[in-house]
Formats: C-alpha cells, sequence, structure tokens
C-alpha cells in the first residue's frame, strides 16, 4: 500500500511537467499561426497595422517560431511513451497549426527570387543593360552584394565602414515663427558628396528628420551626404504648407550646401509616403531651386483625388479623414488644392528619372494608384523604374533588415549610384 502511495505521489509532478509542457507547445503553436496570419490578413485598424506592417518582414523569425513549436508538440506529445490515444488528435491539430504557420511565413521567401528577378530586369531595360559601368569601383564594393541575405534578416544589415559625422537640429526656416530643423548624415572626410534629400512620412501629420535614421546613416556610410529635412504638420498648417518648406529647405541648401557637405550638382530627392508625394511635387514642378537629377519615391500617394475617392478596404487609417485635415475639406469643397496636390498632375516629358518604390499589399496607399504615375512617366518619355514588393505592406521599410526592405534598398542603392555618380546632367 505505501509503495503503491510512493508511485502515485512520483507520478504526480511527472504528469505536471508534461502537461506544463504540451501547454507551452500549443503557446508557441498558436502564436506562430496568431502572427503568421498577419502575413495574408491586411490590418483593420491603425492599432493592428504593426502587426500587417512587421509580420511579412520578419518572416524569417517567424518560421523559425513555427518550427521550433513543431518540434516542442512532437517532443510533448510523441516521445517515448507519453502519448497517449487520446491525445493523438490534439497532437495532430497542433502540428498542423504549425504546419500552416511554418506555410505562411516561408510565402515572402518564396517570392524573393522572382521579384528581385523582375526589378532587375527592368532596371536593365529603363537605365541600360551596363548601367553601372561608370560607377566608382570604390562605391560598388560598398553596395550589398544580394538582393537578400538570411544572415542580414536575422542579424541585421552591416553598412560600410566609412566613418560618418552627423549634424542634427539645423535651422533652416522658421515659417510662421516655427523653427524647420534639418540633419545631416555624411562621410566624416572633408568635401562635399553626392547628396540625398530625404523627407519622412507621416500621413503629414507628425515625424521628423530623426525618422528611419538607420537608412540616412547607412547612405552616409556609402559615400553620401544625407539631408534629412522637416516641415510643418496638417491639420495646424495645411497644405501647401509643406510644400513651401520643401522648397525653404532646398533654397538653404543652396546657399549652405558646400558647407554641409553637399554636392549640388548631384542631388536627388527622396520620400516616403506623404513625403514621397512632396519629394515629387518638389522635384516635377517648375522652377527647379537646384537641379534635381533624381528622385525615390517610397509608396508615396499619387492622385489625392482618386485616393478620396477610393479608399483601401480596409482603411486602417481613414484616408478620407487624413486628406481633410491635410487639405482642409474635401474633393467638391477645396478641387483645386486636390490638383496641386497630386504628384500626377506635374508629369511633363523631361522629369527628372524616378525610382517607383510600392508594396503589393498597402492598405495606406495602394500600389495600384503609384503604377499609374509609372505609365504617365512613361508615356510621356520619362525614364521611371517601377519596383514592386508583392508581399509587403505600406511603410515595411521601417524594419531596415526586413526581407522587403532588404530587396528594395538592393536596388535603391544602385539607382542611386547610376543617377548621382554615373549619369549625365
Amino acid at each position: 500500500m505505501r509503495a503503491a502511495r510512493r508511485t502515485s505521489q512520483q507520478q504526480r509532478p511527472n504528469a505536471f511537467l508534461v502537461r506544463s509542457g504540451q501547454a507551452l507547445a500549443w503557446l508557441l503553436a498558436g502564436s506562430s499561426l496568431g502572427l503568421s496570419l498577419w502575413i495574408i490578413v491586411p490590418a483593420p485598424t491603425r492599432f493592428l497595422l504593426p502587426l500587417g506592417v512587421g509580420a511579412p518582414e520578419i518572416s524569417p523569425w517567424l518560421a523559425g517560431l513555427s518550427a521550433i513549436a513543431a518540434i516542442a508538440v512532437w517532443l510533448t506529445h510523441f516521445r517515448g511513451k507519453v502519448a497517449a490515444t487520446r491525445e493523438a488528435i490534439p497532437a495532430g491539430i497542433a502540428l498542423g497549426t504549425c504546419a500552416i504557420a511554418l506555410s505562411l511565413s516561408l510565402l515572402p521567401l518564396t517570392q524573393v527570387s522572382s521579384t528581385s528577378d523582375r526589378i532587375a530586369a527592368e532596371m536593365r531595360s529603363v537605365l541600360g543593360p551596363n548601367y553601372l559601368a561608370h560607377v566608382p569601383p570604390s562605391l560598388l564594393d560598398r553596395l550589398r552584394p544580394q538582393p537578400f541575405q538570411l544572415q542580414a534578416a536575422l542579424g541585421g544589415i552591416t553598412p560600410a565602414s566609412e566613418p560618418i559625422a552627423i549634424e542634427r537640429g539645423i535651422v533652416f526656416a522658421t515659417p510662421a515663427d516655427v523653427p524647420l530643423r534639418l540633419n545631416v548624415y555624411r562621410p566624416s572626410a572633408a568635401g562635399t558628396y553626392p547628396t540625398l534629400v530625404v523627407i519622412y512620412g507621416g500621413a503629414w501629420q507628425g515625424g521628423s528628420p530623426n525618422s528611419q535614421e538607420t537608412f540616412s546613416r547607412y547612405m552616409a556610410a556609402q559615400g553620401y551626404t544625407v539631408v534629412a529635412i522637416d516641415y510643418r504638420h496638417a491639420p495646424q498648417y495645411p497644405f501647401p504648407a509643406q510644400i513651401e518648406d520643401v522648397r525653404a529647405a532646398l533654397t538653404y541648401l543652396k546657399t549652405h550646401g558646400a558647407e554641409l557637405g553637399a554636392d549640388l550638382t548631384r542631388l536627388a530627392l527622396m520620400g516616403r509616403s506623404a513625403g514621397a508625394q512632396l519629394a515629387a511635387i518638389a522635384a516635377y514642378q517648375q522652377p527647379q531651386i537646384i537641379p534635381i537629377r533624381a528622385v525615390v519615391n517610397y509608396y508615396g500617394p499619387v492622385n489625392l483625388t482618386t485616393g478620396y475617392d477610393n479608399p483601401p478596404v480596409p482603411d486602417p487609417i481613414d484616408t478620407r479623414a487624413v486628406l481633410r485635415a491635410f487639405l482642409g475639406g474635401t474633393p467638391d469643397q477645396v478641387p483645386n488644392l486636390y490638383r496641386q496636390a497630386s504628384p500626377i498632375n506635374y508629369v511633363r516629358p523631361g522629369l527628372p528619372p524616378t525610382l517607383l518604390v510600392y508594396a503589393g499589399r498597402d492598405h495606406v496607399v495602394q500600389a495600384k494608384y503609384g503604377h499609374n504615375l509609372y505609365r504617365q512617366l512613361q508615356a510621356t518619355g520619362n525614364q521611371a523604374v517601377w519596383l514592386k514588393v508583392p508581399w509587403s505592406e505600406h511603410a515595411f521599410d521601417i524594419l531596415f533588415n526586413g526581407v522587403g526592405n532588404q530587396v528594395a534598398l538592393y536596388y535603391t542603392e544602385r539607382f542611386l549610384a547610376w543617377a548621382l555618380y554615373s549619369s549625365p546632367l
């Protein structure tokens, strides 16, 4: 009797440990599936949008989590004599959950090769088959060797070893007594360098020149002077205040560029989202304050009237509310402002070459609108490169070592090398 009681007492903690292990395995399986679903499920609200943005970009990590979950299920349900017939069905469900999660998490990775091949062909078609032939070898050596590297996704993108200098908070204008500042990132060696003016996004309502500083530091280490500029925010300051501020920054650069390390004969504009809309207008409208050699448009609004009339579904940021705050009304109330704020209305022959980078699953600025601008640029004889990342959501490049940004960065730095180091004036 006493021996049986001792055996029973020994089995209880063992059973507890087994059940705890099984619960942990189920938690891992459920978490991997719950996170991986955001690779294909669009975020319905602003609160959930980070999940829709992040999941595709960290898909290698999610694939690893799914594999770990599957191993945990196997060990806790099937190892030795632990498994019982009554546990086979739930164990099978758990393994099925892991398999679905793994399949979803691998979707972006399975598209990398074909996407990169398509973009590479586009670059050669638009810029020439040997478009990097005249880029200095010292710069070519700094370019990323592959569009996607698993070690970079897991451990981060390593920039060139070139030391950089950073100056923050330089006031370039004070419209309506609002101090507007810029940051400068450049190689530490004295001199001037090809220059990239960067305009942040944020629905014209937020952000600062410090936004996505990792990119600015990376490009400075590649041999560029990066000038990240500020602008006034809506709704307190509606359009055209923002484009006026961009032009004020360019005017400041025209006067102070040399002391900031900027080569004004080799200057490109780059913007993200709302910043891309401003960059496109500043590059396309006349007269130009500084000659613009190229434009890099990351998922920027193109036709604001059409965007208002046909918002995305789902619409996590409430596009119409954002546009009303930016422009002070609806397209019926202020039609002229909607036209003035739409880059597609500035398209004409003789514009700077444009790289258009859009996310295929964008539910803030739909990729089809960017493609409309691409077609219009080509129809008017301009050089335009279309770079679409099919698995990504809006603002995907905020995860600098993410799958989508690796591909976009690979071709963005090559486009800029061509535009600022080798293309004719």
